[in-house]
């Protein structure tokens, strides 16, 4: 493959078809997680029958799981298996999970098959996703230190080029994993589309192993300690695992024997409450060491503990998040004014690696209302006839990647044609773009749903179509750049662990996403979408107002 002048590794094509069956298997189950969730118990093709606060939750629950364990997958990479044998196992957990999701096929109880199928996708794809990325990264070696700016801005094009064929491999997966499990799923049985996503997993590994020698070592351990070292860390870390299944597990049962006060709605805010204290802690730990992120940690407790009397558990979670992170906020900008000790070019770039994790979290959890909110609203409140055939509700989870496809090699032409004259848009403006043109798709929608309502045939679904290319625009813009980015920006050592990072953006947008769509049973679907595009293309206009100074924390980087 060409981009630009220059040719791409035969590798990045054996990456390119993983991540596509990958994803065919992750879209493909996803299309259908919420309409099976929410279909009736009884009929010819019988879902869960759950209502969509507790459908929203569960959702979001387990999509954030999928990006939350990218951190510890990661982890694993960088300190036991290297990158390689991750995405391996990953690839295999995976599998498995969707086979059990399928469970009743073959007479297995459908509920703890559920649970069972989504608990091993979650850790599988945790292993797989950041670190198949991670390898696209290893093909194109940084320039040696000292090498001319020419030839850095050539290597950054390049990467940049080469992450954004990478996410057409995405994009199509994404594309055929609707269409070929949402129409097995929505029309046939839903157990059957479980099943079409297992086995595209299934054929992706099996391109991986036949295209391990294209990869020239990219991915390989490189930790070189001793046997010794390895073997006790190994040790540690399956007990740690060990540890938390054990807990999972008890919490299960304990929720299922109605011993535990928190409802599901209430456990996947505080979860979510509780992602983005954790990842405050640890960048913290990074750029200020450990004491002042123990301090930030027992901040938010003290916080939450002292204004639940007052202010209900739901409201101090909100309120001990918002001013932990104003702490976090803090301490950066008073260690950039000259107190705190010297500032080096990597815990500059730590701090806009958090930056532009913050602004990924705000766009996913807009962008991930497509298998929730927007799915529902597909389904329940959108005229999808043409002609007497009446359009299956996942086939409209086709547009996206649909426009991927079409306008990823337009985006990429555009940044390169850009860069040639000088003037292409850093990371943190594209960043900036990208969340206005979500908000964007979201005032279309909110109007389109002001006209849909239950007496009347429903919204066209023209209105969805364009609320999906400003989507697509705005993922364009933001998601290939923000992946090369974290790469790039990575400290030595740590880049698994900061691509975990970057999911792990995901992972808190797609929890909001879900915790959002389970809204509709009280909100108007155009009250929802007015405030999901004000809350997002507010947060647009300040990333463009401090793309400025991010930039310059970049250095050469940006």
């Amino acid at each position: 493959m060409r981009g630009g002048r220059s040719v791409h590794p035969r590798g990045l094509s054996t990456l390119f078809f993983t991540e596509m069956w990958e994803r065919f298997s992750y879209y493909g189950m996803r299309a259908i997680l919420i309409l099976y969730m929410t279909a009736a118990a009884a009929g010819g093709n019988p879902g869960l029958g759950w209502e969509d606060g507790r459908a929203g939750a569960v959702y979001g629950l387990y999509t954030s799981f999928v990006y939350l364990l990218a951190l510890p997958g990661g982890w694993v990479a960088d300190r036991l298996w290297g990158q390689r044998r991750a995405v391996f196992v990953g690839g295999c957990i995976v599998a498995l999970g969707h086979f059990a999701l399928a469970g009743p096929l073959v007479g297995l109880p459908e509920v703890p098959t559920f649970f069972l199928g989504l608990a091993l996708l979650a850790v599988g794809t945790g292993l797989l996703k950041p670190n198949v990325s991670t390898i696209v990264g290893d093909l194109y070696p940084r320039p040696p230190r000292g090498a001319a700016a020419e030839r850095l801005t050539e290597w950054s094009a390049q990467r940049d080029r080469a992450f954004s064929i990478f996410y057409m491999g995405i994009n199509i997966g994404a594309l055929l994993g609707p269409f070929v499990c949402g129409t097995l799923g929505e029309r046939v049985n839903w157990h059957w589309g479980f099943s079409a996503a297992g086995f595209g997993m299934v054929a992706g590994l099996i391109q991986y192993r036949l295209g391990y020698g294209y990869l020239a070592g990219a991915g390989d351990y490189a930790g070189g300690e001793p046997a010794r070292v390895l073997h006790l860390r190994a040790r540690r870390f399956y007990l740690i695992v060990a540890g938390v299944a054990a807990a999972t597990a008890l919490l299960a049962w304990l929720s299922r024997t109605g011993a535990v006060w928190f409802t599901l709605e209430s456990f996947a805010a505080w979860t979510g409450y509780g992602i983005l204290v954790l990842t405050i802690v640890f960048f913290a730990a990074l750029i200020f060491g450990a004491k002042r992120a123990a301090a930030l940690g027992a901040l938010f407790a003290v916080l939450a503990l002292a204004l639940s009397p007052r202010l209900g558990a739901a409201a101090a979670g909100q309120w001990a998040t918002v001013l932990t992170l104003a702490a976090f906020v803090a301490a950066g900008a008073g260690l950039l004014s000259g107190r705190g000790g010297p500032v080096t070019d990597d815990r500059k770039r730590l701090m806009v690696i958090f930056w532009l994790f913050l602004s990924a979290a705000v766009f996913w959890s807009g962008f991930e209302q497509a298998g929730s909110s927007m799915n529902l609203f597909a389904r329940d409140l959108t005229d999808r006839t043409i002609g007497g055939f009446e359009v299956p509700t996942t086939w409209l989870q086709n547009v996206n990647p649909f426009f991927i496809i079409v306008l990823a090699p337009v985006f990429g032409w555009l940044w390169t044609w850009l860069a040639s004259r000088r003037a292409d848009p850093s990371t943190p403006v594209k960043f900036a773009l990208g969340l206005m043109g979500l908000a964007g798709g979201f005032f279309v929608l909110a109007w389109g749903a002001a006209n849909a309502t239950a007496s009347a045939a429903g919204a066209s679904m023209a209105w969805l179509v364009v609320t999906y290319f400003l989507h697509t625009c705005g993922e364009l813009a933001l998601s290939p750049v923000g992946l090369s980015s974290m790469t790039k920006l990575a400290p030595a050592g740590r880049v698994g662990q900061m691509m975990g990072v970057w999911f792990i953006a995901a992972a808190l947008g797609n929890l909001f996403a879900g915790l959002v769509a389970g809204r509709l049973e009280v909100l108007a679907p155009e009250r929802l979408f007015w405030s999901v595009a004000l809350f997002t293309g507010g947060f647009g206009v300040l990333a463009l107002i401090a793309s400025p100074g991010v930039k310059r924390l970049m250095g050469e980087a940006g």
